[in-house]
């Protein structure tokens, strides 16, 4: 199958406005768009089964929802880790190791969370394993960010 090409846009200039511009499409490496993909995919899963907990007819309490701050909070220690750090190579610092600690209190949180409603009665058993099993699922999907894009190199995080 031939490869696809756009010579009548790439010589008129057509796509600048659109790829920032160049009018060339950026290269990204394809292993990369399927990486975003799957995260893309698992973060879905992940919050299908928070909204399940949450909106079966069964457990119709919303209260879980509030684990959507952790995953908020979960990645911002390790930005102003990144930023703040100094661009040393040494295998640890001061900074990255209280961003790990802040992180992990983060996610220790959102797991503990479901687990004190349900035992307050606030939610139903199931309703606190649906969430659960969601928590794993988007920590590991925030967790894959960070390997697949945080690397520093040209296709990182930090040049978006």
């Amino acid at each position: 199958m031939q490869a696809l090409r756009w010579p009548r846009l790439r010589q008129k200039g057509a796509l600048a406005p659109i790829f920032g511009g160049c009018p060339a499409p950026p290269h990204r490496p394809p292993c990369a768009f399927a990486a975003l993909v799957a995260l893309s995919f698992s973060g879905a899963i992940g919050l299908t089964f928070l909204m399940l907990g949450c909106a079966l007819e069964y457990y119709g309490v919303y209260w879980p929802l509030f684990v959507l701050i952790f995953y908020f909070l979960c990645p911002i220690p390790q930005f102003i880790a990144r930023r703040v750090g100094d661009d040393s190579d040494a295998a640890s610092s001061a900074c990255r190791e209280l961003a790990y600690f802040f992180t992990t209190g983060i996610v220790v949180s959102a797991f503990g969370f479901p687990i004190i409603l349900a035992r307050v009665e606030a939610i139903k058993w199931g309703a606190c394993g649906l969430v659960l099993a969601g928590n794993a699922v988007i920590f590991l999907t925030i967790l894959g960010f960070f390997l697949v894009f945080g690397r520093g190199d040209d296709f990182s995080w930090e040049q978006w």
